[in-house]
């Protein structure tokens, strides 16, 4: 079965940072093509960032030279590294398995200050 736990969330200040990680069950990470999506409040899924098997990676406009993704194979976990926060990153932040489609409950990141 497929599961995803998000972790890392929480409240910073503009131009902060912080580092959200994914831990992955019943899959083998690194076989898969991974997203990370968010929601703000009253606003639909977007699109972050997607890593696919072979390590390449992906960004959205809105974050690209801000954020990161990568993985640790060994660890079978996903992480998003959030630099230079801004107010428009509040969102609810999700991990996805692109195969599945399969998400994990979210971790809240609030930019404010």
């Amino acid at each position: 079965e497929v599961q995803l736990v998000e972790s890392g969330g929480g409240l910073v200040q503009p131009g902060g940072s912080l580092r959200l990680s994914c831990e992955a069950s019943g899959f083998t990470l690194s076989s898969d093509t991974m997203e990370w999506v968010r929601q703000a409040p009253g606003k639909g899924l977007e699109w972050v960032s997607t890593i696919n098997s072979i390590g390449t990676t992906y960004y959205a406009d809105s974050v690209k030279g801000r954020f990161t993704v990568s993985r640790d194979n060994a660890k079978n976990t996903l992480f998003l590294q959030l630099n230079n926060l801004k107010t428009e990153d509040t969102a609810m932040y999700y991990c996805r398995n692109l195969r599945t489609m399969i998400r994990g409950q979210g971790t809240q990141v609030t930019v404010s200050s």
